[in-house]
């Protein structure tokens, strides 16, 4: 098992400051390549250390706060969390208890231990009682060592569920979409598994926000998800002759959503598709549960108990006072204040009716994933767990404690952005997750393993440290904060396991040392996109597929890079030219995309991926040179390998580009062919070109 990566290289002289800050887990410097240390402003620290309760903002108060954490951790017996792998040594925090401490485990089953041995995997409470007489109490978390490999190897589509539209859909992708995908896939095309773009619930708006990697909550989907007609009440709620008639009414403009992006060309209107929803399902709600339907609704509630409150409370309350909880009237800021408590009970109705549209939308992300198992598929639905959440959203309003007041995540300046990124997305407190029991993080992955053969983790390096940017401040005035690693890999891969699912870990970019091989090391699938996979620390020439790793997902392209046969003909370069976003000259730009794409396709030359096999097309054939791309991701020893459904097509538009907002129209797009035209769910399953790329993809 290889060490947790820890910073290193030429750090800052030690001072009061940089003992504090590495106390708290607070970076003092980072390192943006191998030969090269930059030290974190004191502003940044001290800002940091701040949102953690610690003040730093005097050299009598670092003096202060020093001594006091220093006593602290001196005289506590144990850390918040302990972490046990089974079949491993005893951790640390356990060796190093005083000789004669006596342990009492009182396990999440409720039996009670007296040591750590054949613990079964939970979450459970430990106290400890030093002969000094001090005592103490910990989470102690019990994991399996790693997570199962995938069941063999196979391929599987990747597809932004909105993007797909269907000749019965209101004008973007739902859950009923998604269901005939999936067994399509599976049955026809001998699929493994489809990933989707995370389903997390949005913060409504004038527009919303159409990112689904900036949501209200990340626990609950998105009821805007739903097929209206798939609601089990849908049927009896045409027996009233006016509902029946508004009904129809909300149908007929769901058609022209939907032609008006098929038809018209328009762009997905995400807000116009949830005004004739939410009226739709208000409706449906009309009508009565049935004995059975109330008892699975209120065992639902039950299960879900505050934090579904708490998000329903939110959702309507967003709808008197608006969407930024940070606006609204001092009481209601508090989830637990009396005026929250009595806002509730007044928009009871409202609030029900978000509860409601929760448990409906779980229910239809069941059937999508049941619809995959029906249909073979070893692995199913491979959903996106977002890296953070929108900060006036429902769950940095529930969860405030948890979250750091002030900061928002991001990335330092690098070869690829010289001036940093600030995502605008609140993070979590490593210290009030540790004394929680990493409770918040549990009941996520819970929440999002319920139903899918597999998770993407958005940015798994945050798992290990996210760079903290003080609020107004650019992001270039940031520092990085380290979370316990072990912990949250702990948590995710005894989560993980109960449910009996993957994980795949989006390790694209920048990865401290380490990182990689810990993942790799737990069961943690990484992330292999081919062009950038080259040989970095030699001649920077394309990897040979047998230099790639196993334990990833091979794809030839994702949601933020241009579909393969933008790349292939450089239609990328002329985007990003005609929205002003090149650093250099058109002609600069297009010889050096040229070039990369010219190195890749001589190496699939000599390997004999574009000719021969290729049904007899011309290898300088677009449709040819795609196929030979993903016959290369098949030479890998990649478990799992991913067909961008675009890409089936001869897409050329990215769902999103990276760097912009509103010059370009991202997460708007429909799934269209080189033409621009857009392609239904219907026209992609009678697809030649379609058919002929999954054959590559299954040997054939």
């Amino acid at each position: 098992m290889p060490p947790l990566p820890t910073d290193s290289g030429g750090p800052p002289p030690e001072t009061p400051l940089t003992r504090l800050a590495a106390l708290h887990g607070v970076a003092t410097s980072y390192r943006p390549s191998p030969d090269r240390t930059v030290a974190a402003s004191d502003g940044a620290v001290v800002a940091a250390l701040a949102a953690l309760d610690v003040d730093a903002s005097t050299p009598e108060a670092v003096l202060a706060a020093l001594a006091a954490r220093e006593r602290q951790v001196g005289e506590r017996l144990l850390p918040p969390t302990v972490v046990c792998w089974a079949g491993a040594e005893p951790p640390a925090a356990l060796t190093a208890l005083p000789d004669g401490t006596r342990l009492r485990i009182e396990t999440e089953q409720g039996e009670l231990r007296s040591g750590v041995e054949k613990l079964p995997p939970g979450v459970h409470t430990l106290r400890a009682t030093a002969p000094d007489g001090r005592t103490a109490e910990a989470h102690l978390v019990v994991a399996p060592p790693r997570l199962p490999a995938p069941p063999g190897r196979t391929y599987g589509l990747l597809v932004q569920l909105y993007s797909l539209l269907s000749h019965r859909g209101w004008g973007m992708g739902d859950l009923s979409d998604l269901a005939e995908l999936t067994a399509w896939a599976g049955r026809a095309l001998g699929a493994g598994f489809v990933q989707v773009n995370p389903l997390h619930a949005a913060v409504p708006g004038a527009p919303t926000d159409p990112s689904p990697y900036r949501p209200s909550s990340r626990r609950y989907p998105d009821p805007v998800h739903l097929r209206v007609e798939d609601v089990p009440e849908y049927p009896y709620a045409l027996a009233s002759a006016e509902a029946r008639d508004r009904l129809g009414a909300l149908l007929e403009r769901a058609a022209r959503l939907r032609e008006a992006v098929l038809s018209k060309g328009e762009l997905i209107d995400r807000d116009a598709v949830w005004e004739a929803k939410r009226e739709a399902l208000e409706l449906v709600r009309a009508v009565p549960l049935g004995p059975g339907r109330r008892a699975a609704y209120c065992d639902f509630l039950a299960e879900e108990g505050e934090a579904l409150e708490d998000h329903a409370t939110w959702c309507a309350l967003a709808e008197v006072y608006g969407s930024d909880w940070q606006r609204w009237p001092a009481g209601l800021r508090d989830p637990r204040s009396p005026e929250t408590a009595r806002a509730r009970g007044e928009l009871m109705d409202r609030v029900d009716l978000h509860a409601r549209l929760a448990w409906l939308t779980d229910a239809q992300l069941g059937t999508a994933q049941r619809s995959a198992r029906d249909a073979d598929m070893p692995i199913g639905l491979v959903h996106d767990l977002a890296v953070g959440v929108h900060p006036g959203g429902a769950d940095a309003w529930a969860q405030q404690e948890y979250f750091a007041a002030g900061m928002s995540i991001g990335a330092p300046p690098d070869a690829f952005n010289s001036r940093g990124q600030d995502w605008g997305l609140p993070p979590w407190r490593p210290d009030r997750l540790a004394e929680s029991g990493y409770a918040p993080y549990r009941r996520l992955l819970r929440a999002l393993l319920r139903h899918a053969g597999a998770l993407r983790i958005d940015h798994v390096m945050g798992l290990f440290r996210l760079w903290w940017v003080p609020q107004g401040q650019a992001p270039t005035e940031g520092t990085y904060v380290r979370y316990d690693a072990d912990a949250m890999l702990a948590i995710l891969v005894l989560e993980a396991s109960r449910a009996g699912a993957l994980v795949i870990g989006e390790d694209l970019g920048t990865v401290e040392p380490g990182v990689r091989e810990v993942l790799d090391a737990r069961g943690v699938l990484g992330t292999s996109v081919l062009w950038f996979e080259r040989d970095w620390e030699g001649t920077g020439r394309p990897l040979p597929p047998e230099r790639w790793r196993a334990n990833c997902l091979a794809t030839a392209t994702t949601h933020d890079l241009p579909p393969t046969a933008s790349r292939l003909t450089c239609d990328h370069v002329d985007l990003r030219h005609g929205l002003g976003l090149l650093a250099r000259s058109l002609d600069e730009e297009r010889a050096e995309a040229a070039a990369d794409t010219g190195e890749w396709l001589a190496l699939l030359s000599r390997l004999g991926l574009l000719d021969g096999a290729s049904g007899g097309r011309s290898a300088s054939s677009e449709e040819a040179e795609i196929q030979g791309l993903h016959r290369f991701l098949l030479r890998t020893p990649a478990r799992m390998v991913g067909l961008w459904l675009p890409d089936t097509v001869g897409d050329r538009r990215p769902q999103n580009l990276p760097g912009t907002w509103d010059q370009y129209p991202n997460w708007r797009l429909p799934i269209a062919d080189a033409d621009g035209r857009p392609v239904t769910l219907e026209e992609l399953a009678a697809s030649p070109r379609l058919r002929a790329l999954v054959d590559v993809l299954r040997g054939a």
